[in-house]
C-alpha cells in the first residue's frame, strides 16, 4: 500500500478515536483544563484540525493559509463536542482528497508550509525568534511527521477522556 494511503488509514483511525471520545464528553468536559498549563480536549482537537489544514490542504493542495495557531490553545469554551467533529471531519474530507491523489513520484518533492511569523512568535519559550514565514520539507517526510503528530495527541485526548468520565469500559475499540 503506498504510504498516502497507509498515513490517511492510521489518520481516520485516530480520528474515529478522537470522535469516540467527544460523544463520551459534555461540552464542559470537552474544554476542561486539569491544570492551566494544559491543554483541554478542545485545545487540542483546535489544534490537529489547524495542524492538518496547514499542512495538506495548504501546503500540498495550495489552499490559501489561514491558521491562527496560539488561537488554538487559548479558546476555552463555547465550541461543542458536536461542532469540533465536524470541524475534524471537514478537514479530513479536504486532506483525503488530496491524499489520495498523491503518487510515488511526487513523496520527494519540496512542500513549501507557511506560518505566520508574527503568531508563531507569540509562542515561542526561548530568545531566539523566527524571522521566516515558511519552512519546506520533503512530502514523504511531511507526511509521516503530520500522521505521528496526530496519533500523538489523539491519544492525550483518550487519556484525558479516561480521566474525566472515570470509566472502566472501553472507548476507543481496543485495550490499552
Amino acid at each position: 500500500m503506498k504510504l498516502n494511503y497507509l498515513v490517511l488509514n492510521e489518520m481516520n483511525k485516530q480520528l474515529t478515536r478522537i470522535e469516540s471520545c467527544l460523544n463520551l464528553l459534555s461540552d464542559e468536559q470537552v474544554w476542561h483544563r486539569f491544570k492551566p498549563s494544559m491543554n483541554s480536549i478542545g485545545n487540542l482537537c483546535m489544534h490537529l484540525a489547524g495542524n492538518e489544514y496547514q499542512h495538506f490542504v495548504s501546503g500540498i493542495g495550495k489552499a490559501p493559509f489561514t491558521r491562527t495557531r496560539s488561537e488554538e490553545f487559548h479558546i476555552n469554551d463555547g465550541i461543542s463536542g458536536k461542532q469540533l467533529i465536524k470541524l475534524l471531519k471537514d478537514v479530513r474530507r479536504q486532506s483525503s482528497i488530496i491524499l489520495e491523489a498523491i503518487t510515488e513520484s511526487d513523496l520527494k518533492a519540496s512542500i513549501a508550509i507557511h506560518y505566520s511569523t508574527d503568531d508563531w512568535n507569540k509562542m515561542i519559550v526561548r530568545p531566539v525568534f523566527e524571522t521566516m514565514s515558511n519552512y519546506s520539507k520533503d512530502l514523504e517526510t511531511m507526511l509521516i511527521q503530520v500522521c505521528e503528530h496526530y496519533s500523538y495527541h489523539a491519544g492525550q485526548v483518550v487519556v484525558l477522556t479516561k480521566l474525566l468520565i472515570d470509566s472502566e469500559d472501553n472507548i476507543t475499540g481496543t485495550y490499552h
